[in-house]
């Protein structure tokens, strides 16, 4: 014979005297719609005595993972995003020797002139 665990035959583990009103369900809702900038709505629900101020104006968007606001109009924009560079596109952007030279100059000039101001 088998036995094992402390749950009685032919009940479910977790089963219990509580229902809907003891988890909360029954609260009174008021539901917020928030739209992104594909169009997707997202519906997500607050207690209905909570501050107005307390809801977030934006939240990401679990359709799209983009910001979504509560204005259907003027939804949040999509952000911009940078395209990616390779090293060699960062070297090309590096200053010459000369600039760099110049910029190294001018900051110890701002150095030794506050020094000598102090």
């Amino acid at each position: 014979m088998a036995t094992g665990g402390n749950a009685i035959r032919g009940t479910r583990v977790g089963a219990g005297p509580m229902g809907e009103q003891d988890h909360g369900y029954h609260a009174d809702r008021v539901a917020v719609s928030y739209w992104d900038a594909l169009g997707n709505e997202t519906v997500r629900y607050f207690v209905a005595d909570i501050d107005p101020d307390e809801i977030p104006d934006v939240i990401d968007s679990p359709h799209s993972g983009l910001p979504a606001g509560r204005d259907k109009q003027n939804p949040p924009a999509v952000a911009k995003t940078e395209p990616y560079k390779t090293h060699l596109a960062y070297v090309k952007e590096r200053r010459s020797e000369d600039e760099a030279s110049q910029l190294l100059d001018e900051a110890l000039q701002q150095l030794r002139d506050r020094r000598g101001q102090s």
